[in-house]
């Protein structure tokens, strides 16, 4: 770009209006076709900022002429440009996603909760024979193959996130045609409307059991694993626009990871916990979302919640309260409490104390909890919300039992109560999200199938609520992400038993995006 710098003014202000940044070619006016398809060879294909664009191969002919007007610059520049996009990828409605950068590990696909649909343990066997050991499952699941995250060569990629190629760009999808789209019926203005959202921007990898974190208007994905292995990736999904980006990260990268929480405390993100096939983690990761670097941060005192994936976490008056999950060997239902006031200087306390526990251990006789008959079961896969002081406990799974309970922790009085409803539903895997004074619960398991019911539970009455959806709904799923932006629920990934996904659908909530209650409301139970 320097020797651009030093070209005419002219020549400067024809590659801005081109809006493309080609590899240099020197400013030298007599320069060959040859010499400039070299350099260009030679440089890597650069991205421009417009979507579905990269930077172009220059072929133009060899000009003997030695002009230098503004029209002779601006007509070779154009011909340059507009011979040959050998760079440019054809326009595609659905473009095949390209391989991404993953570690892959020899992995046990035994998980402590089993994920329901699994197959057998003989099945899992017989299936694992097959496969290589670096492409293991890393649950109980056996899905189709896939080649996400494998070299040309069939070999796993190298390890290093920050090193990862960059997928092709995803056109803006052209509007359906009316002779071919699915026939919706139209919906009143007053009702809700389920549709798929038309995404922009890098490709990814299907997920499940990732985490999605809004900060202003970008939602971040981080980590979760197809139907063969886990990552460390982290995307970013534009919730205005729908365009999916993929930043460039620094610093102390998490390792692989899936089933672990992320908590947005402030512009920054707090993942704890998780963990990939036999591994289960209790470390803590920070991610500066403004320069995109990743930190382990200080861990004061020798208390430490055990290592867990499949919890929880909320956060309240700077600390991050986290409960239930599993350690791969039970499941849990303590409350650790992690002090995020100084973001390089953590400490963990230990809140209410796991029944699950040896009656005689220091971590029993300190809980300050009420009585371990009075406390939800241990769980993972569960859904906590924060409103207030109260953190609002729903479904979730120990293993063998799909629950469908409601359970209610008060933070300032450390007080579990259960909440009594006369018709409940059965949730695992399934996502909470807080509109107004309901929790609307997308999908899950309920112990037999998959769903793709939408249901609300009123806080205030505390009684679940059906509405009627309109448009064309999500297939039935678990495992996904659910944030609230806007009028909008945002759905993205998730799994059904045989398929991962990597689409992501919208729920237009309209007016019930703003009930009476939405502003002053308090939870009684």
């Amino acid at each position: 770009m320097a020797d651009d710098t030093r070209s005419s003014s002219s020549r400067s202000k024809s590659i801005r209006s081109q809006k493309i940044a080609p590899a240099d070619t020197s400013s030298n006016p007599t320069s060959t076709s040859n010499e400039r398809s070299e350099a260009l060879d030679r440089a890597p294909p650069l991205r421009s900022h417009t979507p579905g664009h990269l930077a172009s191969k220059s072929h133009s002919s060899n000009s003997s002429s030695r002009r230098k007007t503004s029209e002779s610059s601006i007509r070779q520049r154009s011909q340059s440009v507009t011979a040959k996009a050998a760079f440019t990828p054809p326009a595609q409605t659905n473009p095949t996603p390209v391989p991404t950068l993953t570690l892959r590990r020899n992995v046990d696909p035994s998980t402590y909760v089993q994920d329901p649909q699994a197959g057998s343990t003989s099945n899992d066997t017989k299936d694992s024979d097959r496969r290589p050991s670096a492409m293991r499952s890393t649950s109980a699941i056996a899905n189709k193959p896939s080649s996400l995250g494998v070299s040309n060569t069939g070999q796993p990629r190298k390890p290093t996130s920050a090193s990862r190629p960059r997928g092709p760009w995803l056109a803006f999808p052209p509007l359906q045609d009316p002779k071919t789209a699915a026939d919706v019926p139209a919906a009143p203005s007053s009702g809700m409307y389920w549709s798929r959202a038309p995404v922009s921007g890098v490709s990814h990898t299907p997920l499940r059991a990732h985490t999605t974190t809004l900060i202003g208007s970008n939602i971040f994905v981080f980590g979760g694993c197809d139907s063969r292995t886990c990552f460390n990736e982290l995307y970013v999904l534009d919730a205005d626009s729908f365009h999916w980006s993929s930043p460039h990260v620094v610093g102390e990268i998490p390792v692989p990871l899936r089933a672990m929480t992320c908590t947005a405390v402030g512009k920054k993100l707090v993942i704890f916990g998780g963990g990939d096939g036999p591994a289960y983690y209790n470390d803590v990761y920070v991610l500066d979302t403004v320069n995109f670097r990743w930190h382990k941060p200080r861990i004061v005192g020798d208390r430490l919640p055990s290592a867990r994936r499949a919890h929880t976490a909320c956060l309240y008056k700077n600390g991050i309260y986290v409960f239930g999950g599993g350690d791969g060997v039970r499941a849990l239902n303590d409350i650790w409490r992690l002090d995020v006031s100084d973001m390089a200087k953590m400490s963990w306390k230990l809140v209410s104390g796991s029944s699950n526990s040896d009656p005689g251990s220091k971590e029993s006789r300190n809980s300050t909890s009420s009585s371990t008959s009075n406390k939800p079961k241990a769980r993972g896969y569960h859904t906590a919300n924060m409103v207030g002081s109260k953190l609002i406990v729903y479904g979730g799974s120990d293993g063998g039992e799909c629950f469908n309970d409601v359970w209610v922790y008060d933070v300032d009085v450390q007080i579990w109560k259960s909440v009594s409803i006369p018709v409940t539903y059965r949730r695992l895997s399934h996502t909470s999200t807080i509109v107004g004074s309901y929790l609307f619960v997308v999908g899950g398991h309920d112990g037999n199938e998959y769903s793709n019911d939408l249901l609300l539970l009123n806080l205030v009455t505390m009684t679940w609520d059906k509405r009627r959806v309109y448009g064309l709904p999500p297939s039935g799923r678990g495992y996904h992400g659910a944030v609230l932006y806007d009028s909008r629920l945002i759905v993205i990934g998730g799994f059904d038993g045989s398929e991962v996904f990597a689409d992501v659908w919208m729920l237009e909530l309209a007016v019930h995006a703003y009930y009476s209650q939405i502003s002053h409301f308090t939870i009684e139970v």
